[in-house]
């Protein structure tokens, strides 16, 4: 049996354990998770600030707040997960990196893995420690270890340097609202540890002592079919920039993908510069279904050089232009929902916004319930040649028609197999990239390397793909 010790930076936590008070949430039957506070005395999960309860969170102070919230998330995967050995996840809230504007929400992972134990189902392959543990029958890491090392942002919103605002909603609802549901980073978080991530570097390509994780057995570059146990370090890097060429082949994945996944939007144009586009979603507005939203896709023209950015409130000619049409608008200078507020508020039915750099298409953020018109975000090349195609066209009409839709045949986030995708963006992602699901699934996936506004507090189908996976790697 081998052992490998993970995350160094995690592992000094664990060396510097004042306060062991430990708690444990047991699953129906299921698993045993067992949290180990971290924090010395006064702070994180033992800070004495008051609170008022939240959400069903009955605690009435900071720090007890945090630990029923993390007990919460214990219970979720302690109910769906099996495992006759207790897990162990030594758990914080300690400063993290953070600015105005960004913030490093948390970390985990396995704080040992595993190989070559008894019951191993792969021979010569890592496992995450509470995997191995349950797998073996018996606890298999170092005596006092936890199995997963957990480490929270306990600064986030509390202060003017680290993304001001409302911080963690510590409720148990899953009404977080514009805060940031902490229960389901913990569940993001917690997966992570129980196994969902790779322990090969996806920056050099190298395996730990030359063995593959368990997850790279799932692995596939669906270009040329190879698991990445069977590429070089050399080809697993350029798997892991792919963007959208590797995928999860996994069967319990593979099977559920079709009762979670919705189809795949696309932009469809009729007339010049006719074809079908990629696009990515919008995470304000209606989501695009079945029943397209079509029209003439106009300009809005606010620059010298011929494109719009519509972040103002759109001229008598550019309101002209749009109204009853999908308005064909430049990425920049201002946030994707203001564009979308001044078109619709200038009669456009849609909005089509052209990327400002080289790339695939991806998602808009933002949140405004009052949009009520759907929005697709296109590549610099297609809204080049759109913007070419209107070039001929007369003040209220293009002839150019958008149909802004689903593919029936492609599920949002897979490959032609109807596999996921995994996240391979280029450049690579230290941290995230191919220990994550694609942020092209709709609906947005608990295991995306960022947390939306729209996630439940679920891991199981047909809401989440996150337990299929760790079924896969043997949970």
């Amino acid at each position: 049996m081998t052992k490998s010790t993970l995350f160094s930076s995690l592992r000094t936590i664990s060396a510097l354990i004042l306060s062991c008070a430990a708690f444990a949430s047991t699953g129906a039957g299921a698993a045993t998770i067992t949290i180990v506070n971290q924090n010395e005395p006064n702070v994180g999960f033992n800070d004495p600030t008051p609170v008022a309860p939240v959400g069903g969170n009955p605690g009435t102070t900071l720090g007890k707040q945090r630990l029923i919230a993390f007990q919460h998330a214990a219970d979720i995967w302690g109910a769906t997960l099996t495992s006759n050995v207790p897990i162990r996840i030594g758990a914080s809230f300690v400063p993290l990196s953070c600015t105005e504007n960004s913030a490093v929400l948390g970390s985990a992972g396995a704080n040992e893995i595993w190989s070559d134990f008894t019951n191993a189902p792969r021979a010569g392959t890592w496992y995450s420690s509470a995997l191995a543990s349950k797998l073996a029958g018996t606890d298999v890491s170092t005596p006092g270890e936890p199995h997963i090392i957990s480490r929270f942002n306990s600064r986030l919103g509390l202060f003017p340097d680290c993304l001001p605002g409302p911080g963690f909603y510590l409720g148990l609802d899953n009404n977080a609202g514009a805060a940031i549901d902490l229960v389901t980073v913990l569940l993001h978080e917690m997966a992570h540890g129980l196994g969902f991530q790779t322990f090969t570097d996806d920056e050099s390509g190298a395996e730990i002592l030359d063995v593959p994780s368990i997850w790279d057995h799932f692995l596939v570059d669906n270009r040329t079919e190879q698991a990445w146990v069977n590429m070089t370090p050399e080809q697993r890097v350029a798997s892991a920039i792919s963007v959208n060429g590797l995928s999860w082949n996994g069967a319990n994945v593979t099977a559920a993908v079709p009762a979670v996944l919705d189809p795949r939007s696309r932009l469809s144009v009729f007339g010049k510069a006719a074809g079908h586009y990629p696009v990515g979603d919008a995470s304000f507005g209606p989501p695009l279904g079945r029943k397209p939203v079509k029209g003439h896709l106009m300009p809005v023209i606010d620059q010298p050089d011929g494109t719009g950015l519509a972040c103002a409130p759109l001229s008598k000619r550019n309101a002209w232009t749009v109204r009853g049409n999908i308005a064909l608008v430049s990425r920049g200078e201002c946030a994707f929902v203001d564009k979308a507020r001044n078109v619709q508020a200038a009669g456009a039915i849609g909005m089509v916004v052209a990327d400002n750099a080289p790339g695939e298409p991806t998602g808009m953020s933002g949140s405004d319930p009052t949009i009520r018109i759907p929005s697709v975000r296109v590549t610099q090349e297609a809204g080049i040649r759109l913007r070419a195609a209107l070039q001929s066209r007369s003040r209220h009409r293009s002839n150019v028609i958008a149909s802004l839709g689903v593919d029936p045949k492609r599920l949002a986030g897979t490959d032609e197999r109807r596999r996921i995708l995994m996240y391979t963006p280029n450049p690579n992602q230290p941290g995230s990239s191919v220990s994550h699901y694609t942020t092209d699934a709709k609906p947005n996936q608990l295991m995306e390397p960022s947390i939306n506004s729209d996630l439940s507090h679920t891991v199981t189908p047909p809401r989440d793909l996150t337990y299929p996976l760790l079924r896969d790697i043997g949970w």
